[in-house]
């Protein structure tokens, strides 16, 4: 894949802990902010996983990220590179995927380098992914900041959003591993939390001290009120060479494993490598295995954000985002033929996806996916319990289906 190699990854010290002193990278380099110098952003598109509770929409070979439930005619995945297009290029942007969909992303995303989708043989969780990526980009560039996004989140506000993933970067400058926080709009009992200290010279940047399981909802709603809690959505701001050295710290094992792969990467050996020391690799989420440490030695900030966050997570949730009719009744790519027909009928969410015509009479706030081989009808409020029937279809061996 032609990976140009620029040296051994330097600076693998452990990051510094935050404080209210001001640390970071001199401006005169364009590395301490925007600008003229906004190029100095990779950013990493993680896209995997199959959206369970989007089926029978979403299934394993074709997950929720390759659909277009933007509302547009653009996928999650390719929504999210255009949303990154202001503070990177397609030369500095990444995605890590699966072998089963690696051919479907490069055909979204044709404006891509090959080189740039990087292909991992097996799911071995976020950790893995992230890191594979970050050493790839060391080798690019030793000291670059890397950014991580998810492939199949929906944000509203794209302009606010890139503006406090660049205070983000900010923080990342000065050595710090960084989150984007959530602002809570409610007491969501389906995210997890990071509970975070006073401001920073009583600028955006806050510290994380720690992170928080889902919790349960009379839980949620203290942290609601507290107002030292974000919703912590999985995105991450942070100079490689500092991920690298917590990586190393707090997981030997996958380190290692990683900077072999990377030591391989872009050579005739990469294949042999990759094949032999990705099966051994951990799995295990960024979360767990580095930021919750690192948070805990004082080295997470976060930057608190609203700006439309949505992570798709299924069909009332997409409901809730999309545009609807004066009825409240949401159709998932309206324009399709022969279309659907409701009469009486509020609070829907419609999905035509099987050339026949949808129509639905005197029902309320449910879910109907029509497919050319299933066909799901729920309530709203059951759409979570959704997961379930992949789950009863992979016991019955019905793997044609998920």
């Amino acid at each position: 894949m032609g990976v140009q190699r620029r040296g051994a990854h330097r600076g693998l010290e452990p990051g510094p802990r935050l404080t209210s002193e001001r640390r970071g990278g001199n401006p005169a380099s364009g590395r301490a902010g925007f600008g003229h110098d906004v190029l100095m952003l990779y950013a990493v598109i993680p896209a995997g996983g199959s959206g369970t509770r989007l089926w029978p929409l979403s299934r394993a070979g074709h997950p929720k990220f390759l659909h277009p439930l933007t509302g547009s005619a653009a996928s999650l995945l390719q929504a999210t590179v255009e949303r990154l297009g202001p503070l990177t290029t397609a030369e500095r942007t990444l995605v890590v995927t699966g072998t089963a969909h690696a051919a479907a992303v490069a055909r979204q995303l044709t404006g891509l380098p090959e080189e740039n989708i990087l292909v991992e043989p097996s799911p071995r969780d976020s950790c893995a992914a992230i890191a594979l990526a970050a050493a790839v980009i060391a080798r690019r560039d030793p000291e670059a900041v890397m950014g991580s996004f998810a492939a199949d989140h929906l944000i509203g506000d794209p302009q606010r959003w890139r503006e406090v993933v660049q205070e983000a970067v900010r923080g990342a400058e000065r050595g710090l591993l960084m989150t984007v926080g959530i602002t809570p709009t409610r007491a969501e009992t389906g995210y997890g939390y990071l509970q975070t200290g006073d401001p920073v010279d009583g600028g955006p940047l806050r510290p994380v001290a720690e992170f928080k399981e889902k919790p349960s909802a009379d839980v949620a709603e203290a942290y609601l009120r507290s107002g030292r809690h974000l919703w912590n959505a999985s995105m991450f701001v942070w100079r490689v060479d500092v991920f690298l050295a917590e990586l190393a710290r707090q997981q030997p094992a996958l380190h290692a494993g990683i900077a072999a792969i990377a030591e391989a990467w872009g050579t005739e050996a990469q294949d042999d490598v990759l094949g032999t020391v990705w099966p051994t690799l951990p799995k295990i989420s960024v979360d767990y295995a580095v930021m919750e440490g690192a948070a805990t030695a004082g080295r997470v900030a976060t930057v608190p954000g609203d700006f439309g966050w949505n992570d798709v997570g299924d069909f009332h949730t997409l409901g809730e985002v999309l545009p609807a009719d004066a009825d409240g009744n949401v159709v998932l790519g309206a324009d399709a033929k022969p279309g659907v027909l409701l009469r009486d009928s509020s609070g829907l969410v419609v999905v035509p996806h099987s050339g026949r015509l949808v129509a639905a009479v005197g029902v309320h706030d449910l879910i109907v996916v029509d497919t050319p081989d299933a066909l799901l009808v729920c309530p709203r409020d059951r759409a979570q319990d959704v997961k379930k029937i992949v789950d009863e279809l992979k016991e019955r061996g019905e793997e044609g289906l998920v």
